[in-house]
C-alpha cells in the first residue's frame, strides 16, 4: 500500500452523515490532531508538514455552542422542567438504546474487517466519527507494519519503518482526540447521542482486546506498535476535562457588577451541576456498561473540579458576607438534599466516599478569615446601635417606652440579637466556629459598653435634658436583661461584664445625683432667708425640683430603683437640716412661729411626694418635723420632750447638732446645756433608733456665745 506523503491530497468519497454527526459537534483540524505530543520519532516534523500539505484544503468547522446562562434560583423544580423534553425523548428511544450492554454485544457480534486504506482515508473516517471502521483500518495498518518489521523488510530502509510507525501512532492519537471530544461534548447538547456513546464503549473494548496490557511499557525511543492506547483512561480524563469546563462556564459576575456575586455564583453552580447530574443519571448512564461506574466517575470529576474552583475562590480577598456564603455552601448545601443529596439523584449519586471539598488547611484559613472579618462586622453593628441611640433618641429627645411599668430600651435586645444571629449562622457551619464567634462577640461587647457609657455621659453633661433620667433608668433595666439573657440563653460567664456594667452604673448614678444637687441646692440655700420666711416662695418648689428626677425611679428595675430613691430621700432631708442648723441671727417669737410652720409644710409636701413615688424611707419623715417643733415651741418643758423624741428617732445625733437646734430656738447657753443632758440620756436608751444614720453625715456648726 502506497502511503507516500507526496501523494496529491484527496478526500474519501462523501458518505451520508450519520445521525450522530450533528451540526453543532466540533470538527477537529487534522494538522492539530497530527501534531500530537506523543510523537516518538526524530523525523516527526517532516511527516507533519506532509500531512498538513496534503490536507490543507480542509478547514476546521468548529462552531462553539455556548449557552448563555440565565439567572435563576436553581431550584429542582426548574431543573426537572428543563429536562422534561429530554427525558421524554430518551423514553421513546428504547429501541435504539435498551441498555449499553445489548448495543455493545450487537456491535461486537458484527466485527468490522480492516481495509487497506490510505492515511488520508482513515483520517476522513476519524473526522466523520466512524471510529469503529477507522480503528479496524488502523489496526490493519499496525498489524501489517509489525509483520513487515518481524520479517525484516525494513532492514535496508529503516526510515520507511519509522514513517509507517509514526502513521499508526498519529492515527491512534487522532482517534484519541475524537474520543475526548465526544466525551467532553456529551453534556453540551440537549439530548444524548446514545449510539455514539455505545459505539465508543465498543471501540474501547476492541482496542483493549487488540492491545492486551502486558505491563511492559514502551521504552523511550522505541516504536509504540502493539502497545495499549489506554483509551479507558483517556475517557476518564475527558470526563474530568468536561467537568472542569462546565464549572468554568458557570456565570460569575464581578463584585463591581453585583454585591452578592459569590452567593449568586454558588446558586448558578448548584443549578447547572444539578441539571448535569440529573442528565447523567437519566440519559448517559444507560449508554455504558455497569463496569464503567459512569455516575461515580462523573460525580468524582465534578467533585474535583468544584474543589479546585473553590480553592481558587478562597485565594481572593473575600468580605464577611462572601466568606459566610462560601462556608455555608460547603458545610450545609453541597452534600445536602438541596444539591448532591437530592432524592431525584439517588441512588446513583453517592456522597459517602467523596473526599473533603476543601483541604483542612484551606478550611481553617477560611474560618479564620471569617472570624477576622466578623470582628469588624460586629464592631460595626454595635457602632450602629450607638449611632441610632444618639441620633434617633437622645438628639430628638424621644421618651423611652414604658413596658410593665419599667422604662424600656432595645439595647439588650439588639445586642443579644446580633450575638444570637452570628452564633446561629456560625454554629450551623461548625460548633467550633460558633464558639469562637460567641467569644468574639463578648470581647467586642466588653469594649462597646464603656464606649457607649462615655457617649451617654458626654451627651448628658453637654445639655440639661429631661430625658436623661428616663434613659438612665432604661439602660439600667437593659443592663439587667442583658446579663440575664447572656447567662440563660448563651450560657456564658458574665462576671467580667457585670464589673463593667457596675462601674458604668455608678458613673450614671453620680451624674444623676449631681443633677439633683444642681437643681436642689439653689432652693435649699434659700431656707430661713427673709424671702423664704415671708413666704414669697411656694412651699412645693423644692419637692417639685427633686420630683423631676425622683419620679422616674419608680420605672427602674428593683433593687436599683428603690435604693436610688432612698438615697434621694435621705439627701434632701439631710441637706434641708444642714441648711436649718447653720448659725443665724436670733429670731423673735413671731418669726420662729412662721419658720416652724413653713418647715412643717415643706417637710410634709416633700415626704409625701417621695413616699408616693415609692420611697420606703419612712424613718426620715419625723426629722424635719422634730426640729420645726422645737423652733416653734413656747414652753421649755415641751422643748425637752421634742429633743428626747429627736434623740430617740435618730440615735446618731451628736451634742453639737442638738445645741445648734436649741440655739436656733433662741435658748441661752445654760438652758441649752440642761436640755442636752436630758436628751443625752435618751440618746443612750437601748430602745431608740432603727439602725439607720442621718446626722452622722451632717456637719455640726460651731456655736459661739457672746457675753
Amino acid at each position: 500500500m502506497n502511503r507516500n506523503m507526496e501523494l496529491d491530497p484527496r478526500r474519501a468519497s462523501p458518505e451520508p452523515a450519520s445521525r450522530m454527526n450533528s451540526a453543532g459537534e466540533e470538527q477537529m483540524e487534522v494538522a492539530s490532531e497530527l501534531s500530537s505530543p506523543t510523537l516518538h520519532s526524530r523525523d516527526s516534523g517532516l511527516f507533519e508538514r506532509g500531512i498538513k500539505t496534503m490536507l490543507s484544503i480542509r478547514k476546521s468547522k468548529r462552531s462553539p455552542n455556548k449557552e448563555k446562562g440565565k439567572e435563576g434560583t436553581g431550584t429542582w423544580k426548574g431543573i426537572r422542567r428543563s429536562l422534561r423534553s429530554s427525558k421524554s425523548y430518551e423514553e421513546n428511544k428504547t429501541t435504539i438504546c435498551n441498555g449499553a450492554e445489548e448495543i455493545s454485544e450487537k456491535i461486537a457480534a458484527e466485527p468490522i474487517q480492516g481495509k487497506p486504506l490510505s492515511v488520508m482515508e482513515i483520517n476522513e473516517l476519524i473526522q466523520k466519527r466512524q471510529l469503529l471502521e477507522a480503528f479496524a483500518s488502523v489496526k490493519y495498518l499496525e498489524d501489517e507494519t509489525i509483520a513487515e518489521r518481524d520479517a525484516e523488510k525494513y532492514k535496508d530502509n529503516p526510515q520507511e519503518f519509522v514513517r509507517k510507525s509514526r502513521d499508526v501512532d498519529l492515527l491512534y492519537n487522532s482517534i484519541t482526540n475524537v474520543i475526548q471530544s465526544i466525551v467532553v461534548g456529551t453534556l453540551e447538547h440537549p439530548t444524548v447521542e446514545d449510539t455514539m456513546l455505545t459505539s465508543l464503549v465498543t471501540l474501547i473494548a476492541r482496542e483493549e482486546a487488540a492491545h492486551p496490557n502486558t505491563g511492559n511499557a514502551a521504552c523511550p525511543g522505541s516504536d509504540l506498535l502493539g502497545t495499549p492506547r489506554k483509551w479507558r483512561e483517556e475517557w476518564r480524563e475527558a470526563i474530568n476535562e468536561s467537568a472542569r469546563k462546565r464549572i468554568q462556564r458557570v456565570p460569575m459576575a464581578s463584585k463591581e457588577e453585583e454585591s452578592s456575586w459569590l452567593d449568586l455564583h454558588l446558586g448558578f453552580l448548584q443549578k447547572h451541576l444539578s441539571e448535569d447530574l440529573l442528565k447523567i443519571k437519566l440519559s448517559v448512564k444507560k449508554c455504558y456498561p455497569e463496569e464503567y461506574q459512569v455516575c461515580d466517575v462523573y460525580v468524582e470529576a465534578f467533585h474535583k473540579a468544584i474543589a479546585s474552583h473553590l480553592q481558587d475562590l478562597c485565594q481572593r480577598p473575600l468580605e464577611f458576607n462572601e466568606l459566610y456564603a462560601l462556608l455555608d455552601w460547603v458545610a450545609n448545601t453541597y452534600r445536602s438534599e438541596l444539591f448532591l443529596g437530592h432524592p431525584d439523584l439517588k441512588p446513583e449519586v453517592k456522597t459517602e466516599n467523596l473526599s473533603l471539598l476543601l483541604t483542612p488547611a484551606d478550611w481553617d484559613k477560611l474560618k479564620n478569615d471569617y472570624i477576622t472579618s466578623a470582628k469588624g462586622k460586629i464592631k460595626s453593628y454595635f457602632g450602629n446601635i450607638l449611632r441610632l441611640e444618639v441620633t434617633e433618641k437622645w438628639e430628638k429627645e424621644v421618651h423611652p417606652e414604658v413596658k410593665e411599668n419599667l422604662y424600656h430600651s432595645s439595647l439588650s435586645f439588639d445586642i443579644q440579637t446580633i450575638i444570637g444571629e452570628h452564633m446561629k449562622i456560625s454554629g450551623a457551619i461548625s460548633r467550633s466556629l460558633g464558639t469562637k464567634t460567641l467569644e468574639l462577640c463578648l470581647a467586642e461587647l466588653h469594649e462597646f459598653i464603656p464606649r457607649f457609657g462615655e457617649e451617654f455621659v458626654v451627651w448628658s453633661t453637654a445639655q440639661d435634658s429631661t430625658i436623661f433620667v428616663p434613659y438612665f433608668a432604661a439602660y439600667v433595666n437593659s443592663f439587667h436583661d442583658l446579663v440575664s439573657g447572656l447567662e440563660t440563653v448563651f450560657k456564658v460567664n458574665t462576671e467580667e461584664l457585670q464589673k463593667i456594667l457596675a462601674a458604668l452604673t455608678r458613673n450614671f448614678t453620680n451624674i444623676f445625683l449631681n443633677k439633683i444637687k444642681t437643681k436642689a441646692q439653689p432652693l435649699l440655700k434659700k431656707i430661713l432667708t427673709k424671702d423664704w420666711i415671708l413666704a414669697t416662695e411656694k412651699p412645693d418648689l423644692l419637692a417639685s425640683a427633686v420630683s423631676q428626677f425622683s419620679k422616674h425611679l419608680q420605672h427602674m428595675r428593683e433593687p436599683m430603683g428603690q435604693e436610688l430613691l432612698r438615697d434621694v430621700h435621705k439627701y434632701v432631708v439631710r441637706e434641708y437640716i444642714m441648711q436649718v442648723i447653720k448659725p443665724r441671727r436670733k429670731m423673735n417669737r413671731e418669726t420662729r412661729q412662721q419658720v416652724s410652720e413653713k418647715m412643717n409644710q415643706e417637710a410634709r409636701i416633700l415626704n409625701n411626694t417621695l413616699i408616693d413615688q415609692g420611697s420606703d424611707s419612712d424613718w426620715l419623715l419625723p426629722a424635719i418635723h422634730h426640729i420645726a417643733n422645737i423652733i416653734g415651741e413656747k414652753k421649755k418643758d415641751k422643748i425637752k420632750e421634742y429633743v428626747k423624741e429627736l434623740c430617740q428617732d435618730y440615735p446618731d445625733i451628736r451634742k453639737e447638732h442638738i445645741l445648734a437646734v436649741l440655739a436656733l430656738r433662741g435658748l441661752g447657753r445654760t438652758r441649752r446645756a440642761a436640755i442636752f443632758r436630758q436628751g443625752y440620756c435618751a440618746l443612750e436608751s437601748p430602745d431608740s433608733g432603727n439602725g439607720s444614720t442621718l446626722f452622722t453625715e451632717i456637719d455640726a456648726p460651731v456655736i459661739i456665745s457672746c457675753f
